[in-house]
């Protein structure tokens, strides 16, 4: 199974999402089959941004990760497991903007929990620093996904990628979320973000799939630009 991707020590997390990804597709969902043309213009287009994003904020990138550091003396990029395109696992970076503590301490936070769905967001959650609350309201915890798209695990626009332990819990319907790659911004992230109930930001993600194109990548961009300027659904 290491073709799916990256072992993740959980194994029956894992093997629960691989064997999702073998029966989901008998749940019928009339995707966009993008064409070659398409798929080579959105991967050109991931990479000169990407390029030029890094180019530009790598000061910016360095003064930000020196000030994380400078709070606890621990890594100021947060590595994370994540799902994409088929099930295949990858590892996402973020600056980090919680205590180190964070992952062990979710487990007495679980009741708490605001969202529905699988997924977890508590409005004011212990395990965020000072800083980190300001990285996530102005969105530049983000940054560091630009070396994954760069790298091919992520595209500028697609679904955000989920963890393992929301996969687990996906209908087949929502495992149509993985028929493509994941992206740093998609229809939710313009849309409200935080304030989005997780089964419409389901709805949003499946109109993506089935509208993509390059124009359509274009005009999410430009509205996702506004949307962190405005704060919308921030943290």
């Amino acid at each position: 199974m290491k073709s799916q991707g990256i072992l993740l020590q959980d194994d029956k997390i894992q093997h629960t999402v691989i064997r999702q990804m073998k029966t989901y597709h008998s749940y019928h969902l009339s995707i966009n089959k993008s064409g070659r043309y398409y798929r080579f213009a959105k991967r050109l287009m991931d990479i000169v941004s990407s390029l030029v994003a890094i180019v530009i904020l790598i000061v910016p990138m360095l003064i930000i990760s020196l000030l994380i550091f400078l709070q606890d003396f621990h890594s100021p990029i947060f590595k994370q497991i994540r799902v994409t395109k088929d099930g295949r696992f990858f590892t996402m970076y973020k600056f980090r903007t919680m205590h180190v503590d964070a992952e062990q301490r979710l487990a007495e936070l679980q009741n708490q929990n605001e969202a529905n769905g699988p997924v977890f967001k508590m409005e004011n959650d212990p395990r965020v620093t000072k800083l980190g609350r300001v990285l996530r309201r102005t969105s530049i915890d983000e940054i560091p996904q630009f070396f994954n798209v760069l790298n091919g695990t992520m595209s500028l626009v697609g679904p955000r990628p989920p963890l393992p332990r929301e996969v687990e819990k996906y209908t087949p319907y929502q495992m149509h979320r993985l028929d493509v790659k994941g992206g740093i911004t998609c229809y939710w992230q313009c849309s409200g973000r935080s304030n989005i109930m997780f089964n419409n930001w389901i709805e949003l993600d499946l109109k993506y799939i089935c509208e993509s194109s390059i124009w359509v990548d274009t005009k999410i961009l430009f509205r996702t630009f506004g949307a962190v300027l405005r704060k919308d659904g921030a943290e």
